[in-house]
């Protein structure tokens, strides 16, 4: 009991000392993630600062040139001011940021003649000795002076005067509603009004970093100083604790607690066994005394019973062997019985076989004979009905016969086929007396027969519908005739006929009338309305080819247009998706290192396969696939960073993308990350720790039973800030 209370104060003083260790190291690496934070700021801006990147060529040159005068400034080093105010003022000063102050007019010649002489191109210069005191003031109720907000030397004084003298910065609303000849400029930069003029619109990602760069550097150079002396102290304080807690855990190793309790637990254990055997022993040996006195009577029962039935027993031995004798004998009558049934029973089946053979031939005889009769006196009842029928077809041919004399020729040829028809009918009839015992031969016959019938009624058939074809013929010609001539054709027929003409003049009148009227040919009654029809029909198809035509020429220079707009669209953005890729390329590796974006085929860019170059220091490699993997992967940032840039997305997603990289090129990765963190928001799948320290909020997945995911969410900011 004394060694648990001296081991509780001991755990209750190393839960302290560890809750101590990881607030000191919570706070250790969010210093150092501040300090990375602004070691890298410092260097990007060491390196604009050095580089002067944004700055035209001109500026460059004279920057590094030993014959000019080095000392003059920029205006934008000159002005500093709040992070919240750089944006606005940046934009208002946007065209004299790249001016150079020179204390006299001399200097400014003289870097003119330098530019002039290098053909480097132009630059501008602010002569400090030509400014003096601004009286002219406008003062307004609103917002606030531009003058108030900057941090600039006693000497450049009248100069900044000249430039924001008049200059106050008020909200988007209060810019609406106010007049004044102030300039009036809002405070994220979008609207600068000029007295009667407005102008403003969209403000860049990269835009109120030019102004105050240099003494922004010196201020990180300050914070950095400052936060590396802050690391050292919270090391210094982990490392105290850490002992601590070593000298805790040793203390409480050396305490044998655990091992007494251990030994305590495993007699414990053995004298719980061995009380449980003893109980079981003497739980068995009352069951085995038990059982003993029940086998011991039931030894003298059997005894009794043994004495009593071994004589019967005998009896009953002797009578089994004798039965069994019989048995035998009776087991090979029944098998010889077995083999004789076995015989009889195939015979049986053989012949049952057989008279089912029997029986199902004499069922098939007797229907096919049923069929046959069947058969011949179906066909005794149609040669019947085709007689009966052929007597009418006999009538219909003479009643046709009769009622059109036109057609005499072609109806003696077809009663000349009835007459061919009836002698072969009768040859049937014939034929069917003859073979009337040969059913196959009949059935042919009978086919052959109805085939022809079908024939012959396909003939009649035609006859009368020509024969209606021709009296509608008749009919339409007498109404020609009565429309046309109006003539009475029936009257003309039944009067009777008197001519002076023979009956050869008039026949031969007739058949010169009749050659007339076949060579004018037939009269199209719906002539007028085809040619309507058709006329309609290629006035609409000359309408839609015209309008097919001019749709043609309209969509070949929509799609002219379309490209030669796409192409110009393409070429801006693959030239600013460029300069923003070498920009953070160089600021994931270094200023030394060297990247770039080529159109494989210039002329035609949206065919055109893009080649990526990539070399950093001391590489000179021939494709991008001969990088390692951590360059391959800050290359690929690069690259969608450098897009991102172009067209900022509302939120990104990375999968595992720190994989290949190390701890410093992680840094950079998380550093970069930060920074784009204001415009959009990042979502980043990862294992490494680095990268889940420098995050906002960890989503973590865990499997609390087998099968069963659960997400746990960890806010590092409201950690940071109990912090």
């Amino acid at each position: 009991e004394r060694l648990k209370q001296e081991i509780d104060a001991f755990e209750t003083q190393l839960k302290a000392l560890k809750e101590e260790e990881n607030l000191a190291k919570e706070l250790l690496t969010k210093t150092n993630r501040t300090l990375d934070a602004k070691e890298n700021e410092y260097n990007l801006t060491k390196s604009l600062v050095d580089n002067l990147e944004g700055f035209p060529e001109a500026i460059k040159f004279l920057k590094k040139n030993d014959r000019w005068y080095k000392d003059a400034p920029l205006l934008t080093d000159i002005i500093a001011c709040d992070e919240e105010y750089r944006t606005c003022i940046e934009n208002y000063l946007e065209n004299y940021l790249n001016y150079f102050i020179v204390d006299d007019k001399s200097h400014a010649m003289q870097g003119i003649q330098l530019l002039n002489d290098s053909t480097k191109g132009r630059a501008n210069f602010f002569i400090l000795n030509e400014f003096s005191i601004n009286k002219s003031h406008i003062q307004i109720n609103l917002g606030t002076k531009a003058l108030d907000i900057l941090h600039i030397e006693e000497k450049y004084t009248h100069l900044v005067e000249f430039l924001l003298q008049n200059v106050y910065i008020v909200s988007e609303e209060e810019i609406k509603n106010i007049k004044s000849e102030a300039i009036l400029i809002t405070k994220n930069g979008k609207i600068i009004q000029k007295g009667k003029s407005i102008s403003g619109g969209s403000i860049g990602l990269f835009e109120g970093k030019k102004i105050g760069r240099a003494k922004n550097l010196i201020l990180l150079r300050d914070d950095i100083r400052l936060l590396s002396k802050e690391l050292t102290h919270q090391k210094n304080k982990i490392n105290t604790l850490t002992k601590s807690i070593e000298k805790i855990n040793n203390q409480l190793n050396k305490h044998h607690l655990v091992e007494l309790q251990s030994e305590i637990n495993l007699l414990h254990e053995q004298y719980i066994t061995f009380k449980s055997k003893k109980e079981q022993f003497t739980s068995l040996l009352d069951s085995n005394t038990n059982r003993k006195e029940g086998l011991e009577s039931n030894i003298k029962q059997l005894e009794e019973y043994l004495f009593t039935y071994k004589p019967l027993i005998e009896q009953k031995a002797t009578a089994l062997k004798t039965m069994e004798l019989e048995i035998s004998d009776m087991n090979q009558q029944l098998l010889s019985k077995s083999e004789l049934l076995t015989e009889y029973s195939s015979n049986y089946n053989n012949q049952n076989l057989l008279l089912h053979q029997k029986q199902n031939k004499l069922a098939s005889i007797e229907q096919e004979l049923k069929f046959k009769n069947d058969l011949i006196q179906s066909s005794t009842e149609r040669i019947e009905k085709n007689s009966s029928e052929l007597k009418l077809i006999e009538e219909e041919i003479r009643k046709i016969i009769t009622s059109d004399d036109k057609d005499d020729g072609a109806l003696i040829a077809k009663y000349q086929e009835k007459e061919a028809i009836e002698n072969a009918l009768t040859e049937y009839e014939k034929e069917y007396y003859h073979f009337r015992g040969s059913i196959s031969d009949l059935e042919d016959n009978l086919k052959t027969f109805s085939k022809q019938k079908e024939d012959i009624d396909q003939i009649v058939f035609e006859l009368k519908n020509k024969q209606n074809e021709l009296k509608l013929i008749l009919v339409s010609i007498k109404e020609r005739i009565s429309v046309e001539f109006e003539i009475n054709v029936d009257a003309i027929i039944e009067e009777p006929y008197s001519s002076q003409l023979t009956k050869e003049e008039l026949s031969l009148k007739v058949k010169s009338i009749k050659d007339k009227l076949d060579n004018v040919g037939p009269i199209n009654p719906m002539a007028l309305e085809a040619y309507e029809e058709i006329k309609q029909r290629y006035t609409f198809i000359i309408e839609q080819k015209k309008d097919l035509s001019e749709a043609k020429n309209s969509l070949l220079e929509t799609i002219t247009e379309i490209d030669k707009t796409a192409k110009e669209a393409f070429s801006e953005s693959f030239e600013l998706i460029r300069t923003n890729f070498i920009k953070v390329f160089r600021t994931l590796f270094t200023n030394e290192d060297s990247c770039d974006l080529k159109l494989a085929n210039p002329k035609d860019p949206l065919e055109s396969e893009i080649e990526i170059t990539a070399k950093p220091k001391g590489k000179r490699p021939l494709s991008i696939n001969q990088l390692s993997g951590g360059e391959k992967t800050l290359t690929a940032i690069s690259l969608l960073f450098a897009i991102y840039l172009l067209k900022p997305a509302p939120f990104c997603i990375f999968d595992e993308v720190d994989a290949p990289l190390d701890d410093a090129n992680i840094d950079k990765f998380n550093n970069i990350i930060r920074e784009f963190s204001g415009e959009s928001q990042f979502i980043i799948v990862t294992h490494n720790k680095r990268t889940m320290a420098s995050t906002d909020i960890i989503y973590g997945v865990t499997m609390p039973e087998i099968g069963v995911s659960r997400v746990l969410p960890v806010d590092l900011r409201a950690m940071n800030i109990i912090n």
